[in-house]
Protein backbone atom coordinates (compact mmCIF):
# COMPACT_ATOMS: atom_id res chain seq x y z
CA UNK A 1 0.00 0.00 0.00
CA UNK A 2 1.33 3.50 -0.95
CA UNK A 3 -0.66 5.17 1.58
CA UNK A 4 -2.99 4.10 4.53
CA UNK A 5 -7.06 3.01 4.43
CA UNK A 6 -9.03 5.21 6.28
CA UNK A 7 -13.02 4.25 7.31
CA UNK A 8 -15.30 6.73 8.88
CA UNK A 9 -17.52 4.41 11.20
CA UNK A 10 -18.57 3.39 14.35
CA UNK A 11 -18.79 -0.07 16.28
CA UNK A 12 -21.97 -1.09 15.27
CA UNK A 13 -21.38 -0.21 11.15
CA UNK A 14 -17.65 -1.78 11.07
CA UNK A 15 -19.82 -5.04 12.27
CA UNK A 16 -21.35 -4.67 8.71
CA UNK A 17 -18.49 -3.74 6.87
CA UNK A 18 -16.73 -6.65 7.84
CA UNK A 19 -19.50 -8.77 6.53
CA UNK A 20 -18.24 -7.76 2.36
CA UNK A 21 -14.96 -7.30 0.65
CA UNK A 22 -14.98 -3.43 0.80
CA UNK A 23 -12.18 -3.19 3.11
CA UNK A 24 -10.06 -5.39 0.97
CA UNK A 25 -11.39 -2.98 -1.72
CA UNK A 26 -9.83 0.36 0.10
CA UNK A 27 -6.50 -1.37 0.42
CA UNK A 28 -6.83 -2.09 -2.99
CA UNK A 29 -7.35 1.26 -3.97
CA UNK A 30 -4.20 2.67 -1.86
CA UNK A 31 -1.94 1.16 -4.56
CA UNK A 32 -3.18 3.65 -7.32
CA UNK A 33 -0.21 5.58 -8.40
CA UNK A 34 -0.03 9.01 -7.28
CA UNK A 35 -2.71 8.26 -4.37
CA UNK A 36 -2.01 11.05 -2.16
CA UNK A 37 -2.90 10.97 1.67
CA UNK A 38 -5.33 7.60 2.11
CA UNK A 39 -7.86 5.36 0.50
CA UNK A 40 -10.69 6.74 2.26
CA UNK A 41 -14.17 5.32 2.86
CA UNK A 42 -17.52 6.28 4.29
CA UNK A 43 -19.48 4.82 6.39
CA UNK A 44 -21.96 3.62 4.10
CA UNK A 45 -19.17 1.77 2.33
CA UNK A 46 -20.01 -1.56 0.58
CA UNK A 47 -18.36 -3.58 -1.94
CA UNK A 48 -18.68 -2.11 -5.29
CA UNK A 49 -16.55 -2.70 -9.02
CA UNK A 50 -12.82 -2.38 -8.50
CA UNK A 51 -13.20 0.71 -5.71
CA UNK A 52 -15.81 0.06 -3.16
CA UNK A 53 -19.02 2.30 -3.35
CA UNK A 54 -18.51 4.53 -0.46
CA UNK A 55 -14.78 5.28 -1.41
CA UNK A 56 -12.89 8.53 -2.11
CA UNK A 57 -9.41 8.85 -3.46
CA UNK A 58 -7.32 11.50 -5.04
CA UNK A 59 -4.18 11.47 -7.21
CA UNK A 60 -1.77 13.62 -7.65
CA UNK A 61 -1.64 14.35 -11.44
CA UNK A 62 2.00 15.77 -11.71
CA UNK A 63 3.19 13.07 -9.95
CA UNK A 64 2.09 10.45 -12.22
CA UNK A 65 -1.65 10.40 -10.60
CA UNK A 66 -4.25 8.45 -12.41
CA UNK A 67 -7.79 8.03 -13.28
CA UNK A 68 -9.71 4.97 -12.66
CA UNK A 69 -13.23 4.52 -14.48
CA UNK A 70 -13.55 1.89 -11.69
CA UNK A 71 -13.70 4.61 -9.13
CA UNK A 72 -15.93 6.56 -10.62
CA UNK A 73 -18.63 3.59 -11.17
CA UNK A 74 -21.31 2.79 -13.89
CA UNK A 75 -23.73 5.26 -12.98
CA UNK A 76 -21.42 8.29 -13.70
CA UNK A 77 -22.95 11.26 -11.91
CA UNK A 78 -25.96 9.02 -10.43
CA UNK A 79 -26.75 11.86 -7.49
CA UNK A 80 -29.85 13.30 -6.13
CA UNK A 81 -31.41 17.15 -5.70
CA UNK A 82 -33.30 18.49 -3.01
CA UNK A 83 -36.43 20.99 -4.07
CA UNK A 84 -38.35 22.96 -1.59
CA UNK A 85 -42.17 23.65 -1.21
CA UNK A 86 -43.56 25.75 0.66
CA UNK A 87 -46.71 23.34 0.84
CA UNK A 88 -47.58 21.98 4.32
CA UNK A 89 -48.05 18.05 4.89
CA UNK A 90 -51.59 18.78 6.56
CA UNK A 91 -52.63 21.27 2.99
CA UNK A 92 -51.27 17.66 0.55
CA UNK A 93 -52.59 15.01 2.71
CA UNK A 94 -55.96 14.87 1.48
CA UNK A 95 -54.47 14.64 -2.50
CA UNK A 96 -51.54 12.65 -1.53
CA UNK A 97 -52.75 9.64 -3.06
CA UNK A 98 -53.19 11.40 -6.56
CA UNK A 99 -49.92 13.14 -6.48
CA UNK A 100 -48.00 9.67 -5.88
CA UNK A 101 -49.88 7.94 -8.68
CA UNK A 102 -49.61 10.99 -10.55
CA UNK A 103 -45.91 11.45 -10.70
CA UNK A 104 -45.65 7.66 -11.58
CA UNK A 105 -47.91 8.16 -14.44
CA UNK A 106 -45.84 10.93 -15.66
CA UNK A 107 -42.58 10.43 -14.67
CA UNK A 108 -40.91 7.47 -16.87
CA UNK A 109 -39.24 5.21 -14.63
CA UNK A 110 -38.14 1.11 -14.66
CA UNK A 111 -35.76 -0.76 -16.74
CA UNK A 112 -34.73 0.68 -20.11
CA UNK A 113 -37.43 2.85 -19.83
CA UNK A 114 -38.13 5.64 -22.69
CA UNK A 115 -39.26 9.32 -22.09
CA UNK A 116 -40.94 11.69 -24.05
CA UNK A 117 -37.89 13.93 -24.13
CA UNK A 118 -36.69 12.99 -28.14
CA UNK A 119 -33.27 14.75 -29.27
CA UNK A 120 -31.66 14.18 -32.96
CA UNK A 121 -27.94 13.33 -32.81
CA UNK A 122 -27.20 17.15 -32.81
CA UNK A 123 -28.98 17.92 -29.45
CA UNK A 124 -27.93 14.95 -27.94
CA UNK A 125 -24.21 16.23 -28.54
CA UNK A 126 -25.39 19.80 -27.14
CA UNK A 127 -26.71 18.13 -24.07
CA UNK A 128 -23.51 16.45 -23.30
CA UNK A 129 -21.57 19.64 -23.92
CA UNK A 130 -24.36 21.69 -21.79
CA UNK A 131 -26.21 19.54 -19.35
CA UNK A 132 -29.05 21.28 -17.91
CA UNK A 133 -28.31 24.51 -19.36
CA UNK A 134 -29.78 22.50 -22.77
CA UNK A 135 -32.46 21.28 -20.27
CA UNK A 136 -33.32 25.25 -19.35
CA UNK A 137 -32.62 26.08 -22.59
CA UNK A 138 -35.59 24.16 -24.10
CA UNK A 139 -37.88 24.85 -21.92
CA UNK A 140 -37.28 21.98 -18.31
CA UNK A 141 -36.40 24.38 -16.02
CA UNK A 142 -35.26 28.45 -15.05
CA UNK A 143 -31.82 29.41 -15.33
CA UNK A 144 -31.82 29.91 -11.63
CA UNK A 145 -31.86 26.24 -11.14
CA UNK A 146 -28.24 26.20 -12.58
CA UNK A 147 -27.25 28.44 -10.32
CA UNK A 148 -27.70 25.95 -7.62
CA UNK A 149 -26.61 22.86 -9.30
CA UNK A 150 -22.76 21.58 -8.80
CA UNK A 151 -20.64 22.81 -11.70
CA UNK A 152 -24.25 24.86 -12.52
CA UNK A 153 -25.18 21.48 -14.28
CA UNK A 154 -22.12 21.26 -16.73
CA UNK A 155 -18.71 20.20 -15.96
CA UNK A 156 -16.15 21.81 -18.69
CA UNK A 157 -14.35 19.51 -20.62
CA UNK A 158 -16.46 17.28 -22.11
CA UNK A 159 -15.80 15.63 -25.61
CA UNK A 160 -18.39 13.76 -27.63
CA UNK A 161 -15.93 12.46 -29.51
CA UNK A 162 -14.82 10.37 -26.75
CA UNK A 163 -18.14 8.95 -26.63
CA UNK A 164 -19.09 5.41 -28.49
CA UNK A 165 -21.61 5.24 -30.74
CA UNK A 166 -23.05 2.21 -28.36
CA UNK A 167 -23.02 4.86 -25.84
CA UNK A 168 -25.19 7.53 -28.11
CA UNK A 169 -27.63 4.64 -29.04
CA UNK A 170 -28.68 3.79 -25.42
CA UNK A 171 -28.89 7.09 -23.84
CA UNK A 172 -31.22 8.72 -27.07
CA UNK A 173 -34.51 7.73 -25.43
CA UNK A 174 -33.23 7.86 -22.13
CA UNK A 175 -33.36 11.90 -21.39
CA UNK A 176 -36.23 12.41 -18.38
CA UNK A 177 -36.19 9.20 -17.52
CA UNK A 178 -35.63 7.79 -13.64
CA UNK A 179 -34.25 4.30 -14.24
CA UNK A 180 -34.63 1.43 -12.04
CA UNK A 181 -32.77 -0.02 -8.82
CA UNK A 182 -32.00 2.21 -6.25
CA UNK A 183 -33.22 5.38 -8.25
CA UNK A 184 -36.70 7.05 -6.69
CA UNK A 185 -38.29 10.48 -6.88
CA UNK A 186 -39.90 10.95 -3.34
CA UNK A 187 -42.08 13.45 -1.66
CA UNK A 188 -40.83 14.07 2.00
CA UNK A 189 -41.87 16.46 5.14
CA UNK A 190 -39.32 17.64 7.23
CA UNK A 191 -40.13 16.33 11.04
CA UNK A 192 -36.55 17.36 12.76
CA UNK A 193 -34.66 20.59 12.35
CA UNK A 194 -30.74 20.68 13.88
CA UNK A 195 -29.51 24.05 13.23
CA UNK A 196 -32.14 26.66 13.44
CA UNK A 197 -30.38 29.59 12.27
CA UNK A 198 -29.47 27.09 8.81
CA UNK A 199 -32.57 25.94 8.56
CA UNK A 200 -33.59 29.62 8.15
CA UNK A 201 -30.94 30.45 5.72
CA UNK A 202 -32.49 27.81 3.77
CA UNK A 203 -36.43 28.65 4.43
CA UNK A 204 -37.09 25.79 6.07
CA UNK A 205 -39.55 24.63 9.00
CA UNK A 206 -40.72 22.01 10.18
CA UNK A 207 -43.91 19.99 8.31
CA UNK A 208 -43.01 21.66 5.50
CA UNK A 209 -42.59 19.14 2.28
CA UNK A 210 -39.59 18.64 0.39
CA UNK A 211 -39.19 16.60 -2.92
CA UNK A 212 -35.74 14.21 -3.88
CA UNK A 213 -35.16 12.80 -7.15
CA UNK A 214 -32.12 10.08 -7.17
CA UNK A 215 -30.79 9.25 -10.83
CA UNK A 216 -28.08 9.50 -13.08
CA UNK A 217 -27.12 8.92 -16.41
CA UNK A 218 -28.68 5.74 -17.54
CA UNK A 219 -27.58 3.57 -19.95
CA UNK A 220 -25.45 6.52 -21.54
CA UNK A 221 -23.30 6.33 -18.75
CA UNK A 222 -22.72 2.31 -17.70
CA UNK A 223 -21.58 2.15 -21.49
CA UNK A 224 -19.13 5.03 -20.90
CA UNK A 225 -17.49 3.14 -18.11
CA UNK A 226 -18.21 -0.18 -19.59
CA UNK A 227 -16.03 0.79 -22.76
CA UNK A 228 -13.15 2.15 -21.09
CA UNK A 229 -13.23 -0.37 -17.76
CA UNK A 230 -12.05 -2.60 -20.87
CA UNK A 231 -9.98 -0.15 -22.66
CA UNK A 232 -7.86 0.67 -19.79
CA UNK A 233 -6.45 -2.80 -19.38
CA UNK A 234 -4.06 -2.48 -21.65
CA UNK A 235 -2.76 0.68 -20.13
CA UNK A 236 -1.86 -0.75 -17.13
CA UNK A 237 1.30 -2.83 -19.11
CA UNK A 238 1.89 0.36 -21.32
CA UNK A 239 2.64 2.68 -18.43
CA UNK A 240 4.09 0.30 -16.36
CA UNK A 241 1.45 0.25 -13.57
CA UNK A 242 1.00 -1.95 -10.85
CA UNK A 243 -2.66 -2.79 -9.23
CA UNK A 244 -3.52 -5.12 -6.89
CA UNK A 245 -7.28 -5.82 -9.40
CA UNK A 246 -7.86 -5.92 -12.67
CA UNK A 247 -11.25 -3.66 -11.88
CA UNK A 248 -8.74 -0.59 -11.07
CA UNK A 249 -7.66 -0.66 -14.78
CA UNK A 250 -6.51 2.91 -14.94
CA UNK A 251 -4.25 5.62 -16.88
CA UNK A 252 -2.37 8.21 -16.00
CA UNK A 253 -4.60 11.71 -16.23
CA UNK A 254 -1.99 13.22 -18.77
CA UNK A 255 -2.31 10.61 -20.81
CA UNK A 256 -4.28 10.14 -24.34
CA UNK A 257 -6.78 6.93 -22.71
CA UNK A 258 -6.88 9.09 -19.16
CA UNK A 259 -7.96 12.60 -21.42
CA UNK A 260 -10.02 10.53 -23.68
CA UNK A 261 -11.84 8.61 -20.49
CA UNK A 262 -12.24 11.95 -18.61
CA UNK A 263 -14.03 13.65 -21.55
CA UNK A 264 -16.53 11.11 -22.11
CA UNK A 265 -16.94 11.02 -18.57
CA UNK A 266 -17.78 14.20 -18.29
CA UNK A 267 -20.02 14.09 -21.40
CA UNK A 268 -21.90 11.45 -18.94
CA UNK A 269 -21.73 13.96 -16.31
CA UNK A 270 -23.91 16.39 -18.19
CA UNK A 271 -26.52 14.10 -19.41
CA UNK A 272 -27.07 13.10 -15.82
CA UNK A 273 -27.57 16.62 -15.06
CA UNK A 274 -29.54 17.14 -17.65
CA UNK A 275 -31.52 14.51 -17.08
CA UNK A 276 -32.06 15.05 -13.14
CA UNK A 277 -32.90 19.06 -14.53
CA UNK A 278 -35.93 17.23 -17.11
CA UNK A 279 -37.33 15.17 -13.99
CA UNK A 280 -37.83 18.13 -11.70
CA UNK A 281 -39.53 19.96 -14.77
CA UNK A 282 -42.05 16.71 -15.36
CA UNK A 283 -42.54 16.80 -10.73
CA UNK A 284 -42.96 20.37 -10.83
CA UNK A 285 -45.76 19.48 -13.88
CA UNK A 286 -47.34 17.12 -11.72
CA UNK A 287 -47.61 19.26 -8.47
CA UNK A 288 -49.58 21.86 -10.79
CA UNK A 289 -51.87 19.40 -12.09
CA UNK A 290 -53.10 17.35 -9.37
CA UNK A 291 -52.82 20.64 -6.81
CA UNK A 292 -54.34 23.30 -9.39
CA UNK A 293 -51.63 26.14 -8.43
CA UNK A 294 -48.31 27.01 -10.50
CA UNK A 295 -45.28 25.93 -9.33
CA UNK A 296 -43.65 29.09 -8.39
CA UNK A 297 -46.51 29.89 -6.34
CA UNK A 298 -46.04 26.37 -4.44
CA UNK A 299 -42.68 27.69 -3.93
CA UNK A 300 -41.38 24.61 -5.65
CA UNK A 301 -37.42 25.93 -5.93
CA UNK A 302 -34.14 24.15 -6.30
CA UNK A 303 -32.37 23.51 -2.64
CA UNK A 304 -29.29 21.95 -4.69
CA UNK A 305 -28.29 19.11 -7.05
CA UNK A 306 -24.73 16.83 -6.29
CA UNK A 307 -22.78 14.33 -7.80
CA UNK A 308 -22.29 10.41 -6.58
CA UNK A 309 -20.20 9.26 -8.84
CA UNK A 310 -17.46 11.52 -10.28
CA UNK A 311 -14.10 12.27 -10.99
CA UNK A 312 -13.00 15.50 -10.64
CA UNK A 313 -10.11 17.91 -10.69
CA UNK A 314 -9.60 20.29 -7.70
CA UNK A 315 -6.64 21.77 -5.99
CA UNK A 316 -5.56 20.69 -2.59
CA UNK A 317 -2.95 21.84 0.07
CA UNK A 318 -0.69 18.91 0.43
CA UNK A 319 2.25 18.84 2.39
CA UNK A 320 1.95 22.48 2.50
CA UNK A 321 2.19 22.88 -1.31
CA UNK A 322 -1.22 23.49 -3.51
CA UNK A 323 -1.53 20.47 -5.78
CA UNK A 324 -3.79 20.00 -8.29
CA UNK A 325 -6.17 16.35 -7.70
CA UNK A 326 -7.72 13.68 -9.49
CA UNK A 327 -10.61 13.34 -6.73
CA UNK A 328 -12.45 10.35 -6.98
CA UNK A 329 -16.19 10.40 -5.39
CA UNK A 330 -17.54 6.57 -5.80
CA UNK A 331 -20.84 6.10 -3.87
CA UNK A 332 -19.35 10.36 -2.07
CA UNK A 333 -20.88 13.26 -2.06
CA UNK A 334 -18.78 16.54 -2.67
CA UNK A 335 -18.83 18.29 0.60
CA UNK A 336 -17.49 21.84 0.40
CA UNK A 337 -16.85 23.86 4.00
CA UNK A 338 -17.90 27.91 3.85
CA UNK A 339 -16.69 30.11 1.54
CA UNK A 340 -15.13 28.07 -1.12
CA UNK A 341 -15.68 30.17 -4.46
CA UNK A 342 -17.57 27.32 -5.99
CA UNK A 343 -20.76 27.90 -4.20
CA UNK A 344 -23.15 30.07 -4.90
CA UNK A 345 -23.28 33.29 -3.08
CA UNK A 346 -26.42 32.17 -1.28
CA UNK A 347 -24.06 29.38 0.22
CA UNK A 348 -21.36 30.85 0.89
CA UNK A 349 -21.49 31.33 4.65
CA UNK A 350 -22.71 28.48 5.28
CA UNK A 351 -21.31 25.46 2.86
CA UNK A 352 -22.67 23.31 0.27
CA UNK A 353 -25.88 21.88 0.87
CA UNK A 354 -24.83 18.15 0.96
CA UNK A 355 -27.94 15.78 0.07
CA UNK A 356 -28.14 12.07 2.14
CA UNK A 357 -31.42 10.07 0.88
CA UNK A 358 -32.37 7.04 2.75
CA UNK A 359 -34.20 4.16 2.21
CA UNK A 360 -37.95 4.67 1.41
CA UNK A 361 -39.21 3.34 5.14
CA UNK A 362 -36.60 5.73 7.21
CA UNK A 363 -35.33 9.31 6.51
CA UNK A 364 -33.40 11.26 4.49
CA UNK A 365 -30.85 14.22 5.94
CA UNK A 366 -29.82 17.78 4.18
CA UNK A 367 -26.28 18.15 5.92
CA UNK A 368 -23.53 20.93 4.80
CA UNK A 369 -20.26 20.96 4.27
CA UNK A 370 -17.30 21.53 6.59
CA UNK A 371 -13.74 23.15 6.70
CA UNK A 372 -12.87 19.92 8.45
CA UNK A 373 -13.86 17.98 5.17
CA UNK A 374 -11.94 20.46 2.98
CA UNK A 375 -9.07 19.34 5.44
CA UNK A 376 -9.69 15.63 6.06
CA UNK A 377 -11.71 14.24 3.32
CA UNK A 378 -10.90 16.14 0.05
CA UNK A 379 -14.37 18.30 0.44
CA UNK A 380 -16.31 14.89 0.72
CA UNK A 381 -18.46 12.76 2.93
CA UNK A 382 -20.98 10.10 2.56
CA UNK A 383 -23.84 9.54 -0.03
CA UNK A 384 -26.49 7.71 1.15
CA UNK A 385 -27.83 4.47 3.99
CA UNK A 386 -25.50 1.88 2.21
CA UNK A 387 -26.23 -1.32 1.03
CA UNK A 388 -26.77 -4.09 3.76
CA UNK A 389 -28.23 -7.23 1.53
CA UNK A 390 -27.79 -7.93 -1.55
CA UNK A 391 -30.47 -7.60 -4.48
CA UNK A 392 -30.61 -11.36 -4.60
CA UNK A 393 -31.14 -11.34 -0.67
CA UNK A 394 -33.25 -9.16 -0.30
CA UNK A 395 -35.29 -10.98 -3.16
CA UNK A 396 -35.64 -14.20 -0.99
CA UNK A 397 -35.90 -12.88 2.75
CA UNK A 398 -38.86 -10.55 2.33
CA UNK A 399 -42.38 -10.31 1.35
CA UNK A 400 -43.57 -7.24 -0.81
CA UNK A 401 -47.14 -8.02 -0.04
CA UNK A 402 -46.02 -7.40 3.58
CA UNK A 403 -43.67 -4.48 3.11
CA UNK A 404 -46.26 -2.63 1.51
CA UNK A 405 -48.37 -2.95 4.42
CA UNK A 406 -45.82 -2.08 6.35
CA UNK A 407 -44.71 1.25 4.39
CA UNK A 408 -48.60 2.01 4.04
CA UNK A 409 -48.85 1.63 8.28
CA UNK A 410 -46.64 4.02 8.12
CA UNK A 411 -48.25 6.41 6.24
CA UNK A 412 -46.00 6.01 3.18
CA UNK A 413 -47.10 5.16 -0.04
CA UNK A 414 -45.20 3.44 -2.50
CA UNK A 415 -45.45 3.03 -6.71
CA UNK A 416 -42.83 1.04 -8.24
CA UNK A 417 -42.42 -0.58 -11.73
CA UNK A 418 -42.63 -3.91 -10.18
CA UNK A 419 -42.68 -6.32 -7.29
CA UNK A 420 -39.19 -6.94 -7.60
CA UNK A 421 -38.13 -3.52 -7.12
CA UNK A 422 -40.17 -3.01 -4.19
CA UNK A 423 -38.01 -6.12 -2.17
CA UNK A 424 -34.63 -5.10 -3.51
CA UNK A 425 -35.17 -1.78 -2.35
CA UNK A 426 -36.99 -2.86 1.28
CA UNK A 427 -35.34 -0.45 4.24
CA UNK A 428 -33.99 -4.04 5.79
CA UNK A 429 -31.70 -4.19 2.36
CA UNK A 430 -30.21 -0.67 3.61
CA UNK A 431 -28.10 0.40 6.87
CA UNK A 432 -30.11 3.14 8.71
CA UNK A 433 -29.56 6.41 7.40
CA UNK A 434 -29.29 7.66 11.11
CA UNK A 435 -26.44 5.54 12.12
CA UNK A 436 -24.73 6.72 8.94
CA UNK A 437 -25.39 10.20 9.26
CA UNK A 438 -24.70 10.02 12.64
CA UNK A 439 -20.96 8.72 11.76
CA UNK A 440 -19.99 12.16 9.30
CA UNK A 441 -21.25 14.29 11.72
CA UNK A 442 -19.94 13.46 14.77
CA UNK A 443 -16.54 12.66 12.57
CA UNK A 444 -17.02 16.84 11.56
CA UNK A 445 -17.18 16.43 8.37
CA UNK A 446 -20.43 17.73 7.37
CA UNK A 447 -22.71 18.77 9.84
CA UNK A 448 -27.01 18.22 10.35
CA UNK A 449 -29.44 20.96 9.09
CA UNK A 450 -32.43 18.61 9.09
CA UNK A 451 -33.97 15.36 8.54
CA UNK A 452 -36.69 14.48 6.32
CA UNK A 453 -39.38 11.19 5.99
CA UNK A 454 -40.70 9.96 3.23
CA UNK A 455 -44.69 10.04 2.76
CA UNK A 456 -44.97 9.03 -1.32
CA UNK A 457 -42.17 7.12 -3.30
CA UNK A 458 -41.73 6.46 -6.94
CA UNK A 459 -38.70 3.64 -7.26
CA UNK A 460 -37.68 2.71 -10.83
Amino acid sequence: MRVPGIIYADERLLKDIYKDKALEQVANVAFLPGIVNASMAMPDIHWGYGFPIGGVAATDIEDGGVVSPGGVGFDINCGVRLMRTNLEFDEIKPKLKDLVYALFSNVPSGVGSKGEIRVSAKEEKEILLKGSKWAVQNGYGVEEDLKFTEENGAIHGADPACVSDRAYDRGKAQSGTLGSGNHFLEVQVIDQLYDRDICDAFGFDLGQVTVMIHSGSRGFGYQICEDYSKNMIHCLQKYNLNVPDRQLACAPVNSPEGKAYLGAMRCAANYAWANRQCLMHLSRLTFEKVLNKSWQKMGMSLVYDVAHNIAKIESYDVGGKSKKLCVHRKGATRAFGPGHPALPDEYKKIGQPVIIPGDMGRNSYLLIGTQQAMDETFGSTCHGAGRLKSRTAATKSINAEQLLKDLESKGIIVKASGRGTIVEEAPEAYKDVNEVVDVVHNAGISKRVCRMRPLGVIKG
